[in-house]
């Protein structure tokens, strides 16, 4: 990661727990997912790429050692306000501080893995500090994502929704590099990787850990372009479509059509596990 990640990051502490409708609905469906599989507690845990601290105060209260460690000390500061007892620290996810084998799980959510330089190193750092048979819960951005239609669209169409792509970029997102990934910028928030599944399934192998499980998340709620719910609000009439969408995105996460087109993958792996393979 880079100090420009940490400056927009720093930029945003004030107001990051203040959530558009876009982040109401992807954290809603991070944390039942966190809840569903990291809630038996015990053990040591990472937030890595923790922020103000949202997924640290679950693992925290599932029974977890919980630490934190977060690239921008803007984030920081608020995180050890809110959770004073929790220890976090200023790094990036690409070199732990942490000895080898020290945690029972990792949590690294907030589209962290996205902003890292080196994905393959950071996933690498995840397995050398997990313990066997210790579990990463993972969520990134997804290059199969409906979002790049309405790029594109958008692109051709006056950046009325306000992507911010010339439509060479936004083709480009769509058909460039094969099975491979692409870095992208959106607004406000700089470059990012978007990752095809069977990329990262790649990546986590070769850093010794397993995929378990995979969700899409926000699928059927990309049916409204994802600017339009990055505002702080959206009119009544919008609203309660958007209701209507995010129960169905929320039945459809766990199927691979739905995946497919999601914005977000989330992918639990385990460490030297011998699980059958992704459902």
């Amino acid at each position: 990661m880079t100090l420009d990640v940490a400056r927009r990051f720093d930029a945003m502490a004030a107001t990051y727990d203040v959530l558009e409708p876009w982040y109401e609905h992807l954290y809603e469906v991070m944390h039942r997912i966190l809840r569903l599989t990291l809630a038996r507690g015990g053990g040591r845990a990472l937030d890595a790429g923790c922020g103000t601290g949202f997924q640290a105060a679950l693992l925290r209260g599932f029974g977890y050692e919980t630490h934190g460690l977060d690239i921008a000390a803007g984030m920081l500061a608020v995180a050890r306000r809110r959770l004073p007892k929790i220890p976090a620290v200023q790094g990036t996810i690409e070199e732990l501080p942490y000895a080898t084998g020290c945690f029972d799980a990792i949590v690294c959510c907030g589209s962290t893995l996205s902003f890292a330089s080196d994905a393959a190193r950071a996933l690498h750092e995840f397995g050398r500090v997990l313990r066997p048979d210790g579990l990463l819960l993972l969520e990134c951005e997804h290059r199969g994502r409906l979002d790049l239609a309405w790029a594109l669209v958008n692109s051709v169409t006056g950046d009325r929704l306000g992507y911010g792509l010339t439509p060479t970029q936004a083709w480009r997102q769509i058909v460039g590099n094969g099975a491979d990934g692409v870095w992208t910028e959106y607004p406000g928030y700089g470059p990012m990787r978007l990752f095809r599944a069977r990329e990262l399934r790649a990546l986590l192998r070769a850093a010794g850990l397993t995929p378990v499980k995979v969700w899409g998340i926000h699928a059927a709620t990309n049916l409204i372009p994802s600017t339009v719910l990055h505002r702080e609000r959206v009119g009544p009439v919008l609203a309660s479509v958007y209701r209507g969408l995010r129960a169905l995105d929320r039945r459809l996460a766990r199927f691979p059509p739905a995946r497919a087109i999601a914005n977000s993958l989330m992918v639990l792996a385990r460490k030297d596990g011998t699980t059958a393979g992704v459902e």
